[in-house]
């Protein structure tokens, strides 16, 4: 496990606002590190600096000898017409049949290869960047907010190269649930220092918790034993039978010292409106048709969302999810056909890209003075403010210096502050850290009004949704399963096209429109064509899974044991030991739950 890249007690200040304070972290060459933090803690940062494109006020970058560092761009590094395998070719100087036998572990189609990039939609450029990525054989990875706008299908493939990867990697992101399938350690970057944890984000955060739980009996048990030792001193320090005792009492009090509460930071508060429950149905559409004057997206939509229902709107990007909120909500006119809210019904709307709409030169109170409903108090308006931690002179700050996560909470605030009973939400948990977002989970669970909304990440999806809508292939229909059968389906036909791009790939393909030639089978190895299974060895297969999945709870019970132990461990020794078996199960557990993943492909 060599360490690749160190930081070392590095300091960073942007004007008044502090990032890096004396921060220190290795990076190994076989680890799976997930960085989180607040908005505005200075992750992007941290990225800029490891990768050289900025510098330290003060502190060192050690980069290794044997480093090969690999970055996912978010800009666009494409060239005007240029094909996908001509910037392949061109980015990292590998022939035809090389790019092209690493493209199809992203699933881009042969005829794709051959289509200009910048035509393809962002979640096929992202596959793109990705593949181009590999074929530069980095064994460090750093990936800023990977998953922002890309669809499950392309979440799926990037999640299944970053576990197959056999370097390290870096990751950026909000997203819980990617983290906790790609990454096997967390660092987080709070008030300008870094903590590393050896395991998976949920552990880290229950052990956060645990700990910060711990912190708090402990400053309560020091306040109740400084106050007694405050109650005997007054009574005794005038006399003088007892002045001695007082003095020592004093001595023991100078001592006590409270323990700052781990990671404790200001956190979002959500509570959205109280709506009295309604009955019946909150929508109709009757063979409506939406898109633009020069397209259709969908037609025939029939379908009925009742009132308390939470609606997840799924589907590969591109295929309208957008189009059909925006009908929905009124800023798109319905092609054809029919639309019908119920009697009743007041719609609130957060647009996908509402932030960059903001009136720049208002306040946050300014604004949140506008859209608040008839009737709300300034107090009532500082209070929300408050909870989105616009307090004191920052609810006086101009909003073209806030920051997209800033934004974000201030359009949400805004919303809060507005009289609904459904709410129509298009990504809402964009440019939000993972704390608000499972606070922002928290609240619409809690909300008796009807939800309906799009989000990209799994583990928000997950706690939210109470009913499905899918938008493919020119259709909106109501889907008949929950959003984790949906995520299975998905699962299930990207390993059945993986299956199918190996096959191609095992029998030889073009190296160039027209062009026949054979590629040397990849070093990993191709699958076999997908075949049909009797019922001895479907049997075998599903007995197989179970005895998986008793292994993967065995070692999960064995992980929350070990972090519950490591809060209490006071031995540096014992501390060490435990850290290294944690570290140890989050690989084993790692590793069954890949098997697992690929037996449930076979059994498909």
């Amino acid at each position: 496990m060599p360490v690749v890249l160190q930081l070392l007690d590095a300091h960073k200040r942007y004007g008044d606002q502090l990032l890096l304070d004396g921060a220190s972290c290795a990076l190994a060459d076989d680890q799976k590190v997930g960085l989180i933090g607040r908005n505005g803690a200075g992750k992007s940062t941290l990225c800029r600096i490891l990768l050289g494109d900025e510098e330290l006020d003060a502190g060192e970058v050690i980069r290794g000898k044997k480093l090969r560092l690999g970055y996912l761009r978010q800009h666009d590094p494409f060239l005007d017409q240029e094909t996908v395998v001509d910037f392949l070719m061109r980015d990292s100087g590998e022939p035809d049949w090389r790019c092209g036998e690493i493209a199809w572990q992203f699933q881009l189609p042969d005829a794709m290869l051959h289509q200009p990039v910048r035509s393809l939609s962002g979640g096929w450029q992202t596959r793109v960047k990705l593949a181009a990525l590999l074929l530069h054989d980095p064994n460090l990875l750093v990936l800023d907010e990977p998953t922002n706008f890309l669809d499950l299908r392309t979440q799926m493939l990037l999640e299944e190269f970053l576990r197959s990867f056999k370097g390290g990697i870096l990751v950026v992101s909000h997203d819980r649930s990617f983290l906790k399938r790609t990454c096997t350690h967390t660092l987080e970057l709070s008030r300008g220092r870094l903590q590393m944890f050896p395991g998976d984000v949920d552990a880290y955060l229950a052990n956060i918790e645990e700990r910060r739980e711990h912190d708090r009996r402990l400053n309560a048990a020091t306040m109740a034993k400084r106050k007694q030792l405050e109650t005997f001193i007054a009574k005794n320090r005038a006399n003088a039978n007892t002045a001695s005792q007082a003095r020592s009492k004093a001595k023991q009090l100078e001592k006590l010292t409270l323990v700052e509460v781990v990671g404790e930071e200001a956190t979002v508060r959500f509570s959205f409106p109280d709506v009295q429950p309604r009955q019946g149905t909150a929508l109709r559409t009757e063979r409506m048709s939406i898109g633009y004057p020069e397209r259709d997206v969908a037609d025939d939509v029939t379908l009925e969302i009742e009132h308390g229902w939470r609606v997840g709107v799924v589907g590969d990007n591109g295929q309208g999810k957008t189009t059909f909120l925006r009908t929905i909500c009124g800023s798109l006119e319905p092609k054809a056909g029919r639309l019908k809210w119920g009697y009743g019904c007041q719609v609130g709307v957060y647009a996908q890209h509402v932030y960059t709409t903001l009136p720049e030169e208002k306040t946050v109170e300014d604004y949140l003075h506008y859209q608040a409903a008839p009737g709300t108090t300034s107090q009532q308006i500082k209070d929300v403010a408050g909870s989105f931690l616009f307090r004191g002179e920052l609810i006086e700050k101009k909003i073209r210096v806030l920051s997209g996560g800033e934004r974000a909470r201030l359009v949400l605030a805004g919303l809060l502050l507005e009289q609904h009973n459904v709410l129509v939400l298009d990504e809402p948990g964009n440019h939000l850290d993972v704390e608000t977002v499972e606070a922002l989970a928290e609240a619409l669970r809690r909300y008796k009004g009807t939800v309906v909304f799009t989000s990209h990440d799994r583990h928000f999806m997950q706690r939210v949704s109470t009913a499905v809508i899918e938008v493919a292939g020119g259709r909106v229909a109501s889907y008949p399963g929950s959003y984790e059968d949906y995520v299975y389906r998905v699962h299930k036909e990207l390993q059945a096209g993986l299956r199918a791009e190996h096959a191609t790939y095992n029998a030889g393909h073009s190296s160039k429109p027209g062009a026949a030639r054979e590629a040397p089978q990849s070093a990993a190895g191709a699958l076999a064509p997908a075949k049909r299974l009797s019922g001895r060895e479907e049997r075998d297969l599903e007995k197989r899974l179970r005895s998986l999945e008793r292994k993967i709870a065995k070692l999960d019970e064995e992980n929350k044991e070990l972090s519950a132990r490591l809060m209490e461990a006071t031995d540096a020794g014992e501390s060490k030991r435990i850290r290294e078996r944690l570290a140890s199960l989050s690989e084993e557990i790692q590793s069954l739950e890949h098997e697992w993943l690929q037996a449930s492909g076979d059994l498909g």
